[in-house]
């Protein structure tokens, strides 16, 4: 009775792998729309090269790769620490053409309508076979050369995809300001007013805290003046962008614009500071429980045999993880447009569309009216978010530097101090463009 009862969930899932047929994520899962489901599928494909990247940095497997010093012959470097890093070049590489060939498959689809569109939500095993052709074919490029013109490539499309994350992390702040206020607003409850304090100002002190904490241990030792300055400089413009919500202009355009979302950016630019302290090469202000733990590996004689390549610190976990949080939180996004405007391009309205009765699939199409997200667009944004997982594992690495500073290097600190400052100017011009452009709708 039981293996009667599978045979539709296994139907169905021969149908999403071989056919055109949309995923369904689980088959105890709600009906759910095929724009959503396809987004979350390309999200976790993204995912399993991000992990396969990942494996490359283990010790045990870059012993194997290391017996081919094919990957770094003619590079001047040692092959035993850079095995690990090319290998992740070659998987990011091959991920972000994955996602190119799609972009490029996929312009100007305008409904479900489209045969591509079939192509775009289903027919997931033969996508996973194009990928894994793909990164076979990476691995078998011999060029002494290719990890160069990767770094370039990876250092311009991992830029723009930090300033598509900067405005999805924008405008995720809004969005959680306006649900915080509109459930106050609704339930008028005491709790949600004490949480909303607590969140608000225990928010505000641990990036006091984290300030404080960031002065005394990267800023004492001698010539730390450029730290220093990132400190104050950072911390008066999270000072600024709070009495810019607060200003009473801001106000008149946007009253639900205040506290909340300014203590999220704040939390978020003292972290980009803290990421780009810790990646100074500069040791006196940079004595870190990384920089101790990559000193003492270094000093010993028998660390190049027993290890190989550099492990991956921990700020790069955190920065994957925000990464795939970003990403998710594009994947499921009921609209296309966000507080700076439309990114993705999406022309359907299915926030109107109604299931009938005759509706009762796991997923359905809600896209018969127009695409409810750019499709070129999506997939040109997931291959900058593979160039980024490529610059993010290698610490933003070029391929002649000294592999022992390879977590610290001045080209991650400039990446991430740059980005605190975008982020700074992208939220504050959400809250002035209402003043400078009445007219317009934000």
């Amino acid at each position: 009775m039981g293996a009667l009862l599978a045979i539709p969930s296994l139907a169905a899932s021969a149908a999403c792998c071989f056919g055109s047929t949309a995923c369904s994520l689980c088959a105890c899962c709600p009906s759910s729309k095929s724009s959503t489901t396809t987004r979350i599928m390309y999200a976790l494909m993204l995912f399993v090269s991000t992990f396969l990247s990942c494996l490359m940095l283990i010790p045990a497997i870059q012993n194997k790769l290391a017996e081919n010093d094919w990957f770094c012959k003619g590079l001047g470097i040692s092959c035993a620490h850079a095995t690990g890093f090319q290998a992740v070049y070659r998987v990011c590489a091959a991920t972000a053409s994955f996602f190119l060939i799609f972009m490029l498959m996929m312009l100007g689809v305008k409904d479900s309508k489209d045969a591509r569109s079939k192509i775009q939500n289903g027919f997931w095993f033969f996508k996973y076979l194009l990928l894994t052709a793909l990164i076979v074919m990476f691995f078998f490029i011999r060029s002494e050369s290719l990890a160069t013109p990767l770094m370039w490539i990876g250092m311009i499309g991992g830029f723009l995809f930090i300033l598509i994350q900067l405005i999805l992390i924008v405008d995720f702040a809004h969005g959680v300001a306006d649900s915080l206020i509109e459930s106050y607003e609704e339930s008028d409850s005491r709790y949600c007013y004490a949480g909303l304090i607590s969140f608000t100002f225990g928010g505000f002190i641990l990036a006091l805290v984290a300030i404080i904490f960031m002065f005394i241990f990267y800023t004492t030792g001698e010539g730390c003046g450029l730290p220093r300055f990132f400190i104050i400089f950072n911390s008066l413009l999270c000072i600024g962008i709070t009495g810019l919500s607060l200003s009473p202009a801001v106000q008149e355009f946007n009253p639900r614009s205040g506290l909340i979302q300014a203590v999220m950016i704040t939390g978020y630019v003292i972290y980009l500071t803290w990421a780009a302290l810790i990646n100074n090469p500069d040791k006196q202000c940079n004595p870190s429980l990384i920089s101790i733990i990559s000193s003492k590996n270094s000093t010993d004689p028998s660390h190049d045999e027993k290890h190989f390549g550099v492990p991956l610190p921990a700020q790069s976990i955190v920065s994957l993880f925000l990464w795939f949080a970003c990403l998710l939180y594009a994947s499921i996004r009921n609209s296309s447009n966000t507080s700076l405007g439309k990114i993705t391009g999406g022309s359907g309205n299915d926030e109107n569309i109604q299931l009938t009765d005759d509706t009762e699939r796991q997923v359905w199409d809600n896209e018969e009216e127009g695409v409810a997200y750019s499709y070129s667009f999506f997939h040109f944004m997931f291959a900058l978010a593979s160039l980024y997982v490529m610059m993010t594992l290698t610490s933003w690495y070029k391929p002649d530097n000294d592999l022992t500073h390879l977590n610290s290097n001045m080209a991650s600190v400039w990446v991430k101090m740059v980005s605190s400052w975008v982020c700074v100017a992208l939220y504050s011009w959400t809250l002035v463009a209402p003043i400078v452009f009445p007219d317009r709708d934000f």
